[in-house]
């Protein structure tokens, strides 16, 4: 009997081949579908690796292999191998890729890593040394925050996504989300990268984002803040052109957004290392992929 926030039995069919085989170095890996459907319930409940209940097997195999794969990259090959697979049948709608960021809130956990670290903050920061090690956590009025920057397609699944500071403007990292995106083919050919037209709201409408995509060949319906048309109609210019019927398809992304913070382990950050973080985001992403 399949238990609730477990993995059903076509979605375990999809992902199955692509985990690695058993080591072979003495005795058997626990069953991957058992540990992947712990880590699952602790995704979904936000809970502690030690409150996983028993029938997924000791938390300490479970915690283990979510950081085993985390570091070789397992799960991020697993949700490129589905993307693959739904862009091969001409499922993914690249005509209406949507871009947004969400705020997540860090539970006092998330700040209690060794201070020092592998990943550093800029030099000249004024963030605290513990906070800028290894975790894109930024100091916001609701505290401690870390921002999630989103690019889905026109039916709301997630195509990319990148991990920043609650305190960082969305418009800096939208060419970075952009060129996350990355599909290979199932044949020969480059990757798709490039979506054929990009929704956005007015807080990435800047000269230097649309010269971006019309250099790219992306057309775009991004409105222009108060300011800017204020400051065209002085000086003459014409307004860009805006498609109010595309605009309402933008809202794929905030219901992507819901979606994912149906995941209490991702509506509020507890994980110390932004690598995990990323692995939760990425697991998130996969199971909406999988419905």
């Amino acid at each position: 009997m399949i238990r609730r926030h477990e993995l059903t039995d076509d979605a375990w069919a999809r992902i199955e081949p692509l985990l690695p085989a058993n080591p072979g170095r003495g005795g058997r890996w626990r069953d991957h579908r058992q540990v992947l459907n712990g880590i699952v319930w602790k995704i979904r409940t936000g809970a502690d690796w030690r409150d996983i209940p028993e029938r997924y097997g000791p938390w300490q195999t479970i915690y283990q292999r979510f950081r085993r794969w985390s570091a070789d990259g397992t799960f991020a090959r697993l949700l490129e191998h589905i993307q693959v697979h739904d862009n091969a049948a001409g499922q993914v709608d690249w005509a209406a890729v949507c871009v947004d960021s969400t705020i997540v809130r860090a539970h006092q956990h998330a700040a209690g890593a060794r201070k020092g670290g592998s990943e550093r903050g800029r030099p000249g920061s004024n963030q605290p040394r513990s906070i800028r090690a290894d975790r894109p956590l930024g100091r916001s009025r609701g505290g401690l925050t870390t921002k999630i920057h989103l690019a889905v397609d026109g039916r709301g699944l997630p195509l990319a996504f990148t991990l920043t500071a609650g305190n960082v403007n969305d418009c800096t990292q939208f060419t970075t989300v952009l060129e996350a995106i990355r599909v290979p083919r199932p044949g020969p050919g480059r990757p798709r990268t490039r979506p054929d037209h990009v929704i956005a709201d007015k807080g990435y409408s800047s000269r230097a984002i649309r010269t971006y995509l019309r250099r790219r060949g992306i057309g775009a319906t991004i409105p222009e803040r108060a300011d800017q048309l204020a400051g065209r109609a002085r000086r003459r210019h014409r307004r860009y052109a805006f498609d109010p019927a595309r605009y309402k398809r933008r809202n794929v992304v905030e219901r992507c957004f819901n979606r994912l913070k149906h995941f209490k382990g991702i509506a509020t950050r507890y994980d110390k290392l932004a690598a995990h973080y990323r692995s939760a985001v990425t697991i998130a992403c996969l199971l909406l992929w999988l419905r």
